[in-house]
């Protein structure tokens, strides 16, 4: 079973704890984490869910996951990247760039994003397939358009702190 620790609406750790299942059904505050994998041409790495997940199955997102009881944000997305591509990073190979913060029925959350940079190609990358399907890179370009169009494919598209996150990534990229 999963625990996580709860949060108050302003992200402080209340001290408690709770199962993944009741935290989703109640929802309870949460932490996540998430990462934008860009490569050295300033694509962005993107996953397909598999078609057994229980939320956005078959949908196009990022490295994302939760962050566990106990755990620190770096730790759990450290772990995550590892988990579902493969990659053996440390918390010096990521740059934190935003938190968000979001709320709905089921689940109110504060989540982490970073960026990890790597030269990896997609036959690089050892898919955990539990998770994922398949992978591949996009541009700026397509990310742009994705969040344009609000493209249902795509787990991310109609989040509202897209533009945030995508001046971010041009930033980054632009200065590679």
């Amino acid at each position: 079973m999963e625990y996580f620790d709860i949060v108050d609406e302003n992200n402080n750790l209340t001290g408690k704890t709770e199962e993944r299942e009741i935290v989703h059904s109640t929802g309870l505050w949460h932490r996540e984490v998430a990462v934008w994998v860009i490569n050295e041409k300033g694509e962005l790495l993107l996953q397909k869910r598999s078609t057994k997940k229980k939320q956005a199955p078959n949908k196009w997102g990022i490295c994302a996951g939760h962050i566990d009881a106990g755990e620190t944000p770096e730790n759990a997305i450290v772990r995550e990247i590892e988990e579902e591509i493969g990659l053996k990073v440390t918390i010096d190979d990521l740059k934190k760039i935003y938190i968000s913060k979001k709320s709905s029925r089921h689940n109110s959350r504060f989540q982490y994003t970073y960026v990890l940079k790597t030269n990896k190609k997609i036959e690089e990358y050892t898919i955990q397939y539990a998770e994922l399907s398949e992978l591949k890179y996009i541009t700026l370009d397509e990310l742009k358009k994705i969040v344009e169009t609000q493209d249902e494919q795509y787990t991310y598209s109609k989040s509202e702190y897209m533009q945030d996150i995508i001046k971010k990534l041009e930033e980054i990229i632009n200065n590679m």
